[in-house]
């Protein structure tokens, strides 16, 4: 196992060294200039998410496509992922962590739009959709379509599935005493009897839970914050610092460089945003929409949402809690990190990492269960749905109670495989995203051109 191990890292070191660094956050630059900034839309959207299109195609509601787009992101990213960028890369991973949010509004946008415009209708009447058919029918490169399939449904076990139950048996055996495997066995029951049902069975638990889960969790990191509140400037300064100057280890960081701090910041904020990563317009293309401008925009919002508001004010928790309790040792794991820095804040801190994670995890695992029966059904057919679903749930039983730096590391491996592809479809066909931006929303009056736009 440490020999297995030891080969991801390196293959690590390679996928995620400087080219893919660049390529990545310098995709959120360019369709963000390309698109003429459309960050500026976000608040269009988020009241976009909330109307109905009873008369548009597909197979869900924008908020039910929406919930479970963040059902799937919001997760162990969002708390563990965030403190192993801060014990990895110092306080100034938080800075590059947020930058990938907010730029990759852009590319989160471009991915639904393409989604929605390549997607395709089955005999049965599901919508199918994502990179794959952009690939495929955008690009006509099936084989680069294939490529994707293959690596989503290996990175759906990682980043979807044996991370997420990983995180929260080790935070339930260490603050509870209970033994990893009945962790497992609860979660594996719980996710057989709502996957069963498909992306209508999902969208309905996502639709109550995540309001619910975003909300608790926001809201107790704001109290924390206010508890730590001398504490507030020191960290917002120290953050930006160290997102571009080198940091001595000291005040209960390591220290880092400013590629450390880019790379882990820019690494967890994909783990957790999944902006450019392919997965989410997969869900996108599911949405009853009467355009792919509409669900774009409300797809866009799902990077908002996770990393400029989510993950920074777990930022903000960590660090402002890690200087005012210096004594506190930060070391390579992220889940004890996470767990000794909110055990510092009385009563709340404890119950909001308990209940934000039992309610993250859960809620990806059943995202991402859609995402990777998408893939498989692109390369086999609809006859591999079942068995795909079997290994799905033995999975977040066997990810229980595996190590969980080899599990870190290799859903960052898979992350890196699927996104290229994802990538490159965005890049080749970003003409086809400004004409169709163009089309639905620069050339008529946004609030018309937003209420009758024909359905497609």
């Amino acid at each position: 196992m440490d020999t297995i191990h030891g080969i991801i890292k390196l293959i690590n070191g390679y996928l995620w060294g400087p080219p893919m660094l660049v390529v990545l956050f310098g995709t959120h630059l360019f369709l963000t200039v390309r698109l003429r900034g459309i960050q500026r839309y976000v608040f269009l959207a988020i009241r976009l998410s909330f109307q109905k299109e009873d008369d548009g195609h597909g197979d869900v509601s924008h908020f039910g496509s929406l919930t479970t787009a963040l059902a799937a992101t919001i997760g162990t990213g969002n708390i563990v992922g965030v403190a192993t960028a801060v014990a990895m890369g110092g306080p100034g991973a938080v800075l590059w962590c947020w930058l990938t949010g907010v730029f990759g509004i852009a590319t989160k946008y471009a991915e639904a739009l393409l989604a929605v415009k390549y997607r395709v209708r089955t005999e049965d009447g599901t919508m199918l959709g994502g990179p794959m058919y952009a690939l495929e029918k955008g690009l006509g490169k099936k084989w680069l379509a294939v490529v994707f399939c293959v690596f989503t449904a290996l990175a759906a076990f990682g980043i979807g599935n044996m991370v997420q139950a990983n995180s929260i048996a080790v935070m339930a055996n260490e603050t509870f005493s209970i033994d990893p495997w009945i962790t497992g066995l609860a979660l594996a029951a719980l996710t057989a009897i709502v996957i069963l049902g498909g992306i209508r069975s999902i969208a309905r638990v996502c639709e109550v839970l995540v309001p619910f889960m975003a909300a608790f969790y926001v809201l107790g990191c704001v109290v924390i914050l206010v508890i730590n509140r001398e504490f507030l400037m020191q960290t917002l300064s120290l953050i930006v610092t160290a997102a571009f100057t080198p940091q001595a280890a000291g005040g209960g960081f390591v220290g880092s460089t400013i590629m450390t701090a880019a790379r882990f910041g820019i690494a967890r904020g994909l783990f957790s945003n999944e902006s450019g990563l392919g997965s989410a317009p997969i869900v996108a293309a599911a949405a009853k929409t009467r355009n792919p401008v509409r669900q774009a925009l409300v797809s866009s919002t799902g990077t908002f949402w996770d990393t400029v508001v989510v993950c920074a004010l777990t930022g903000l928790v960590l660090v402002s809690t890690i200087i005012a309790h210096p004594e506190m040792t930060v070391g390579t794991n992220g889940a004890a990190l996470t767990k000794a820095a909110f055990s510092k804040i009385p009563t709340v801190g404890p119950i909001v990492l308990t209940v934000g994670l039992l309610t993250f995890v859960f809620s990806t695992i059943l995202g991402w269960s859609y995402y990777g029966e998408r893939a498989v059904e692109y390369l086999f057919g609809k006859i591999a749905i079942r068995p795909y679903r079997l290994a799905w749930v033995v999975a977040v039983m066997a990810g229980s109670v595996v190590s969980l730096p080899l599990v870190w590391d290799l859903a960052d491996a898979m992350n890196a495989m699927m996104a290229l592809p994802n990538l490159a479809a965005l890049l080749l066909l970003n003409g086809v995203i400004v004409l169709e931006t163009k089309k639905y929303l620069w050339d008529d009056n946004l609030h018309l051109a937003m209420e009758h736009d024909e359905v497609v």
